[in-house]
């Protein structure tokens, strides 16, 4: 199947491209790197009027650290974090993700502002920007606002995008020294989407820790506040606290019925807390 006939547009600059988008009021979608925009043409599971093509815009291709964070333009790819082209504020937590990501053909196009737009519960950035304490600065003719990740993301793909709206860029804070990494994700074989996954940042210096359980049919579960998963105290000994009971209860209020599926997940997150302590 090939997808129903479109206008189509390539802007030379920001400004021009949130134009075009206002314009046509709802009926344009964005493409930069592709991989999830064009499949879903083919399949005509999307039907627009006009595809905007924003890969040239090189005021979304920037990566910098800026007061304490690091700023990336949404056009950055999964190849670009990867393999060191940005700056890494994480102790290396967000090339570990990048690196496995489908497979390497998608992560030279794909952008991590193309995959936090589509919204699928399953993508990689979704859990483990959460889990960094990302946010995300959207732009339109009207100006910008910002949000964290997991305001942004309000269920399976769905996000806050308002018509005319773009992703600018991703901020990312500096992961600090006395804080743990760990990221765990289930996948029928390599280079498909997963179909759970944990990711962990937990700092015992601070008795803090914040937790995602993604990978499920809605919005991924962010708990900012983890303690009630680790006995009610974030501590050096967070490997043995970990509470599976009390991660699953968080599924069951999550609406997740099936037994075998929220065993998945635990185990899952359950691989991360391990990762981190490691």
């Amino acid at each position: 199947m090939k997808p129903v006939p479109f206008s189509y547009e390539r802007p030379r600059d920001l400004n021009s491209a949130l134009s075009m988008l206002a314009a046509s009021r709802g009926s344009a979608k964005i493409i930069a790197g592709g991989q999830s925009l064009g499949p879903m043409l083919n399949l005509r599971l999307v039907q627009p009027e006009l595809v905007v093509d924003i890969s040239g815009l090189a005021e979304l291709k920037r990566a910098e650290i800026r007061g304490g964070e690091l700023v990336l333009g949404a056009l950055v790819t999964h190849a670009d974090i990867e393999d060191g082209r940005t700056a890494d504020v994480t102790r290396g937590a967000m090339p570990g993700v990048a690196a496995n990501i489908a497979y390497r053909a998608v992560r030279n196009r794909g952008t991590i502002g193309g995959s936090l737009s589509h919204a699928d519960p399953a993508a990689d950035w979704i859990s483990a920007l959460a889990a960094l304490g990302a946010r995300v600065t959207l732009r339109s003719l009207a100006g910008v606002r910002s949000m964290a990740i997991e305001a942004f993301v309000v269920g399976a793909l769905e996000s806050a995008l308002d018509a005319g709206e773009i992703v600018e860029a991703v901020h990312v804070p500096a992961r600090a020294t006395s804080a743990h990494w760990g990221y765990a994700k289930s996948c029928r074989k390599t280079g498909e989407f997963a179909h759970a996954i944990g990711a962990l940042l937990v700092d015992p210096a601070a008795a803090a820790a914040r937790v995602v359980i993604g990978a499920i049919d809605t919005a991924p579960i962010v708990v900012t506040d983890a303690a009630e998963l680790f006995g009610g105290r974030i501590a050096a000994d967070f490997k043995q606290r970990f509470d599976a009971r009390a991660a699953d209860a968080l599924l069951v209020k999550a609406g997740i019925d099936d037994a075998a599926q929220r065993h998945i997940h635990v185990s899952v997150l359950k691989r991360a807390v391990f990762e981190a302590a490691a």
